[in-house]
């Protein structure tokens, strides 16, 4: 068989779910989205590898794929194909089992035949195509299912009159059907976040399983075979334990739960407030919250019981603890280190080492702090700062002095500068000199630069003259020059003393410096 090689991401999970929550293949299989063969190969490398949970403290990404995935020569032998019409026949006999069919098929081909793991996922996928409908039994604190209902609930403004939709978040437990509702401004991920937690909050505890929807706030890519979760969504999971098997895609009995909940809540709750006009967010949420207690309490037609009783015999008993602390929300998102050292999140510029120029990086965002990820191992962290075009540097970050692999010098910047003209040169020689260091200045200093493809070389020139003049060297600047045609007029006023060409001003390094 080919080698099957996982992203580092998949395969950590993999070695969490089964070493930290003792999780077996199948589980791990659908919660991860791959092949049973696949995570008991992942497994067997890693136990041939001698690696367990959590990993060895300062392994890296790139040295835990180079320890479970060395350069192998081989070649894919063929396989005798079980005849699986015949197999589907046997099963249905009394005692006859996969383990026994496997074990017959491997007698006739102890050679070519394939292992157990793989044979049971071959059969699996052959079986599929006979759309065989199985009912769902959910086992006690197994399952959590989770949506957003497609029908939300109208707010009006007090003071406009204008209203709004709020939407519903429904959550609920796989064997009692015990509900969790609550009302948010939008469909979003920080409402996706906060509805999970809050369910975990209300249920007092935490499921195995998290089945959301495919829903792009929980699904990076949705697919039937392997869907990436969306890394904050995976990091909520993991924060409060549990493990998010999303339902298949055009698969509405993985979630017939959830979706019978929504259809219950929408009737139970949002009809029974139809009336009701709400000023509030959280106006509305306290009438959910009354309904929805009603509904919880309300008995069942055909059981002599209630879905909170349930709850609390079947359950309760059963969910996993809730952590010490409250998850907080973060955000992930994938920036490109600037020739400065810098990367852009939230329109605030954060800087990294600066041997990671042109890379690409992973940043963690929360209300406090913004860490900086690259292969999986944290390389920054800075306080948050809600400063749009702002600066947080580490000194630690800046080059020692210019190395020679860097692409781009203050010298180059000024060379470049120069063939546009003086005025050009001297402007960016203040940009870089009122920065600690020339490098942090590169960002504006190239956006001057590229302003010459818009408005040419000589308009350039000419307003880098008069944002001189005016004092005030910078993009800002320059660009409103152009763009209100202000480069051909005069200034206002004697103009300053240090022209354009002036090298001898006591802020201006000289040209020494770049040397």
């Amino acid at each position: 068989m080919p080698q099957t090689r996982l992203s580092m991401r998949k395969t950590t999970e993999i070695l969490r779910l089964h070493f930290e929550r003792g999780l077996g293949i199948n589980a791990i299989s659908r919660s991860i989205s791959v092949s049973t063969s696949t995570v008991s190969g992942c497994l067997g490398r890693a136990r041939a590898a001698g690696i367990g949970w959590p990993l060895p403290a300062g392994m890296t990404e790139p040295d835990l794929e180079a320890k479970l995935y060395p350069p192998r020569v081989g070649s894919r032998s063929e396989r005798a194909s079980p005849d699986f019409a015949c197999i589907h026949r046997e099963l249905r006999r009394k005692g006859v089992t996969l383990q026994l069919l496997w074990e017959e098929y491997k007698q006739n081909y102890p050679e070519d035949g394939y292992q157990y793991s793989r044979f049971c996922e071959q059969y699996a996928r052959w079986r599929q195509k006979l759309d065989v409908v199985m009912r769902q039994h959910h086992r006690a604190g197994e399952k959590m299912f989770t949506d957003f209902s497609g029908d939300g609930r109208m707010i009006t403004d007090p003071e406009t009159g204008q209203t709004w939709e709020a939407q519903l978040f429904v959550a609920v437990l796989g064997a009692s059907g015990y509900t969790y509702a609550e009302l948010f401004n939008s469909q979003q991920l920080p409402c996706w976040i906060d509805g999970h937690i809050h369910a975990f909050e209300f249920f007092q505890g935490v499921a195995e399983i998290t089945v959301p929807d495919n829903t792009q706030t929980a699904v990076k890519h949705p697919c039937n075979y392997e869907p990436d979760l969306n890394p904050t969504f995976l990091e909520l999971a993991r924060h409060y334990g549990t493990v998010v098997i999303p339902a298949r895609i055009r698969k509405p009995r993985d979630k017939a739960k959830v979706e019978n909940a929504v259809l219950i809540a929408q009737r139970w709750i949002l009809a029974a407030l139809r009336n009701h006009v709400f000023f509030s967010l959280s106006e509305a949420n306290r009438a959910v919250a009354d309904k929805l207690r009603e509904f919880n309490d309300r008995p069942f037609q055909l059981l002599e019981t209630s879905r909170r009783t349930l709850y609390e015999t079947l359950d309760r008993p059963a969910l996993l603890p809730l952590p010490t602390q409250r998850y907080e929300l973060a955000e992930w998102s994938q920036p490109r280190v600037n020739i400065d050292y810098h990367v852009d999140v939230h329109r605030h510029f954060y800087s990294v080492p600066y041997t990671l120029v042109h890379n690409q990086v992973e940043a963690r965002t929360t209300t406090q702090t913004v860490e900086i990820f690259f292969k999986g191992s944290r390389i920054a962290s800075h306080p948050r700062s809600y400063q749009k075009g702002g600066c947080t540097t580490l000194r630690e970050h800046m080059p020692k002095a210019h190395q020679k692999y860097l692409e781009w010098t203050p010298s180059r910047l000024l060379n470049w500068a120069a063939k546009t003209g003086p005025a050009t040169a001297s402007l960016l020689e203040k940009i870089m000199t009122a920065k600690p260091h020339p490098e942090q200045g590169y960002r504006a200093c190239l956006g001057v630069l590229r302003l010459e493809k818009s408005y040419g070389a000589t308009r350039l020139e000419a307003a880098c003259n008069r944002a001189l003049l005016i004092g005030a060297p910078s993009y800002k600047s320059v660009k409103s020059i152009l763009k209100t045609g202000l480069e051909s007029q005069p200034v206002a006023g004697d103009a300053p003393r240090d022209t354009p060409t002036a090298g001898d001003h006591e802020n201006l390094r000289g040209p020494q410096y770049y040397q």
